[in-house]
């Protein structure tokens, strides 16, 4: 046995440089053979000022964001990690190999550096031009250590001595920027030398200053000028501390880049190249001055989550010639990124990219993307070049290229490849299973949530939106946090919605967050604003860390005290509600406007957050919040039964949404399930098995027919392959997640809806039900300390396969079905406990470590399932 994988709060190893917290928690995994392995006790060794080893002993099994056992880091401080677990036998692991750890600045007062703006230039298109700023300095001996502290209005790119800084981008991120900045650390000491050095930030306009939403004039929401704010830290030869930061002596000039908006792309002249522009070669006498500006009022802090990178190429998979002669590149993959070109031609010579996730009618199909242009252009210089945009992102399968100087205009597959970038989560979830159309389904749902996951989790990466809508990450939560390592990015952006929420907006959670449109998007809605305690909820069932309710508590208790819309009795206020939003019967213009009553739903949520929170108060040792919590559910329950069950079960909109409400939040009296039961069957069949819920509901009818015992009509909808359907879009080449269940029509025409995109993870949330279900992996205790593994097989399905690398290490279930044979593989890491629930069999196995194989009997329910 031995420990690895230690990590501090929910930092990636590869952020431990500059974290924010002072007392970091810590974790680690141990891999091993043994069974039934429990740890009783750990040591964890800390470093610190290059001085002897501090040891401390403590008896537990924690092994998941254990207290930092040390006095406080301070500022910039480094130490040293290793740690040892001792399992129930009294054997002891070797040591872990060491992990490293080192703040930031701790505090305002550890920032000396000066905020910076350039002049404010406006570009044609109405937009900020992107700037360079720079400054010189000398260093009389070498450098041993350098730290570079940096943030920006804007997004930025840095760089010393000509070399690019780090590898982040469309950095510093996004955040509530009025109350939270992110700022990034780098270790720059290798780029450093003695004599003469230059340090190079290029800023473009963003988030931060860009305009945002689908109103062409919603500009400067935080900020109307370009500005840096950069710390160069500097530990000489000699020990000699040097700090070089932004101040009025830095300068600003123009670039080559013209023009950078998130939303209609980036342009650039290569004539305009400034050679070595970060380098001692360049003298910047006529460059312009730069002018302080007030220092940032939010809190300069850390991300908690990992940065935006690069993450992937994909290559062109084919040139296509469009009916009216455009040429086309096809990637083969609707993705989020950005176009890298290799070119050359003549001087002055203006190559344009217009991206697209479809072709509609052979052509690009920009009228989905609304006032968004998602249009690059290259203008050529005298040389050859390799270029992608820096401060812009795009959605897109499908890349339009016009004046392509080569090749009779059409470039080379070799030529243009596109780059991937999003949050780069670490992955945690792999489902495979024995229908090919199931996994091409999983597929899409993982690229849906990477493309939304570029900084915050957004409902679509290509029109004018790309907004942090609350209602969409609420319901695709559990499938996010089972994919990916969602724990810090999430964690971060609900800090984000608190503040807002309690600063800004008197209790009312926005719809989105950040909320960049206070008067059109701080409503109280349900399911949409009741990602204040649902979001926590999942995120601690998946990592187990119940700080993440301690921190969100507060935010959870004014939504429901303070900006919950009540009429007096307590239940909402009957003002709009986007209900089941996308109902596949709404019209295309009102897609609030479907089949279940919006009142319904909101009244169904409420009962069911009450009744969340007063889990939560439970969890956080709050006796008498959880009573209160508790009968006020109760309360709810009552009202909700009152106002919308008849005394026989059947509710008074009994759509598939609304019975899927009432029986998955448990809001039925024990004698009106069965009816309820029934009810929701007929509407199954009477549907011909096809889709008809939007955002609220689709995340809910496959487990409630499951738990139900209706396991093959929840596989007959799954495998429908008929339009409104989860394999529906696959048969038309989906290879991400639709916004609606026909963004495209049988014919290959494009659902004349306005608000119609082919890339939303909402949809995808079916992805828990395929974890846990087909896949059979679910946490029975939070943070897969205990893990459930109940596969329950349907359909035409005869083996899956899921992996989940959870807190504790990797947790897999395997199974076949061939004939009447079931047999099982479930894997439980070290240090936690499985139950092992076999299909058809009542009993529950509980289990440690290791795997255990398994075979049974069993007899698939009719397939398909008869007609009623």
């Amino acid at each position: 046995m031995k420990v690895e994988s230690v990590t501090l709060e929910h930092h990636q190893k590869e952020e431990n440089l500059g974290i924010g917290e002072s007392t970091p928690r810590i974790s680690w995994k141990v891999v091993g053979d043994a069974p039934n392995w429990i740890q009783t006790s750990y040591e964890i060794g800390i470093l610190r000022d290059g001085n002897v080893w501090a040891t401390y002993q403590v008896d537990s099994p924690d092994s998941v964001l254990v207290p930092w056992p040390s006095r406080p880091l301070g500022s910039g401080e480094l130490a040293q990690i290793r740690v040892r677990a001792t399992g129930s036998k009294s054997e002891t692991t070797e040591w872990s190999d060491i992990a490293s750890v080192e703040t930031g600045l701790l505090t305002r007062g550890d920032w000396t550096a000066q905020m910076v703006a350039a002049e404010q230039i406006v570009t044609v298109r109405g937009n900020l031009r992107p700037t360079y700023f720079r400054k010189s300095f000398e260093f009389a001996e070498d450098v041993d250590k350098a730290r570079l502290y940096i943030t920006c209005h804007g997004l930025y790119e840095a760089y010393i001595n000509g070399v690019r800084v780090g590898d982040h981008v469309m950095a510093p991120g996004w955040t509530s920027y009025k109350h939270h900045l992110s700022y990034q650390t780098y270790d720059v000491g290798h780029l450093l030398r003695k004599g003469t050095n230059v340090i190079g930030v290029e800023v473009g306009e963003g988030w931060h200053c860009g305009r945002l939403g689908w109103n062409r004039d919603d500009r400067y929401i935080y900020a109307d000028r370009l500005a840096v704010l950069a710390q160069l830290e500097v530990s000489l030869s000699s020990w000699k501390k040097v700090t070089i930061g932004s101040d009025e002596t830095w300068r600003t000039s123009g670039g080559p880049t013209t023009s950078s908006e998130i939303y209609d792309g980036e342009e650039y002249d290569a004539a305009l190249e400034i050679p070595g522009w970060s380098t001692a070669s360049v003298n910047d006498e006529k460059w312009s001055s730069v002018e302080k500006i007030d220092f940032p009022t939010a809190k300069l802090q850390v991300p908690e989550g990992p940065p935006v990178r690069e993450t992937e190429i994909v290559k062109a998979q084919k040139v296509i010639r469009s009916p009216t002669g455009k040429v086309i590149l096809d990637f083969g993959q609707n993705l989020v990124g950005r176009v890298r070109a290799r070119t050359s031609g003549p001087k002055g010579q203006k190559i344009v990219f217009t991206h697209t996730e479809v072709l509609e009618d052979g052509e690009v199909a920009t009228r989905p993307l609304r006032s968004c242009k998602a249009t690059d252009s290259l203008k050529l210089g005298a040389k050859s070049i390799v270029w992608e945009p820096k401060f812009t992102f795009h959605g897109f399968r499908y890349v339009q290229v016009e004046n392509w100087p080569s090749h009779g205009g059409e470039p080379l597959l070799s030529d243009i490849e596109a780059v991937v970038i999003h949050t780069d989560m670490k992955q945690t979830g792999w489902f495979e299973c024995s229908e090919p159309m199931v996994n091409k389904l999983h597929e899409n749902i993982r690229w849906g949530m990477r493309g939304n996951f570029v900084s915050i989790p957004t409902d679509c990466p290509q029109r004018d939106e790309r907004l942090g809508w609350t209602g969409d990450i609420q319901v695709f939560s559990p499938t996010a946090s089972f994919l990916y390592n969602t724990s810090g990015m999430l964690s971060g952006w609900l800090k984000d919605l608190a503040v807002e929420q309690i600063e800004d907006f008197n209790g009312v959670v926005p719809l989105v967050v950040p909320c960049i449109k206070p008067v059109e998007l701080a409503l109280p809605r349900a399911a949409w604003s009741d990602a204040a305690i649902i979001v926590p909820w999942d995120l601690y069932q998946a990592f187990g860390d119940r700080n993440i309710l301690l921190d969100q508590y507060e935010s959870m208790k004014q939504w429901l005290e303070k900006g919950l819309d009540r009429q007096p009795n307590g239940l909402w206020k009957p003002v709009f509600q986007y209900g089941d939003w996308l109902d596949p019967d709404a019209p295309p213009e009102a897609p609030a406007l479907g089949k279940t009553d919006p009142q319904l739903v909101a009244n169904a949520y409420l009962a069911h957050i009450t009744h969340l929170i007063s889990k939560v108060a439970g969890f956080l040792n709050l006796p008498g919040d959880a009573k209160q919590w508790t009968a006020e559910a109760e309360r709810i329950k009552q009202l909700f039964n009152e106002e919308y069950v008849a005394s026989k079960g059947h509710l008074h909109f009994d759509s598939m949404t609304a019975l899927s409400l009432a029986l998955s939040f448990n809001l039925l009296l024990p004698d009106q399930v069965p009816s309820a039961i029934k009810r929701l069957e007929h509407v199954v069949h009477s549907s011909k098995f096809k889709i008809s819920t939007g955002f609220v509901g689709t995340p809910l009818i496959l487990p409630v027919l499951t738990a139900a015992g209706k396991t093959q009509l929840a596989y007959r909808m799954l495998l429908e392959k008929s339009c409104p359907s989860w394999m529906y879009p696959i048969t038309m080449g989906a290879t991400t997640m639709w916004e609606r269940w026909d963004s495209m029509l049988p014919d290959g025409s494009i659902n004349p809806g306005s608000m119609t995109s082919f890339n939303h993870y909402a949809l995808g949330s079916v992805g828990a039900w395929l974890h846990a279900t087909v896949g059979g992996i679910s946490p029975a205790e939070p943070g897969l300390k205990v893990v459930r593994f109940e596969p329950v097989p349907g359909g035409t399905i005869t083996w899956a396969k899921v992996k989940f690398d959870g807190p504790y290490g990797e947790v897999r279930c395997e199974w076949t079905l061939e004939g009447k044979v079931f047999k099982m593989k479930a894997t439980v890491p070290p240090n936690s406990t499985g139950q092992v629930k076999l299909p058809g069999h009542e009993e529950v196995i509980v289990v440690g470590s290791g795997t255990h194989e398994y075979a049974v009997e069993y007899t698939l329910d009719p397939w398909p399932p008869k007609a009623i």
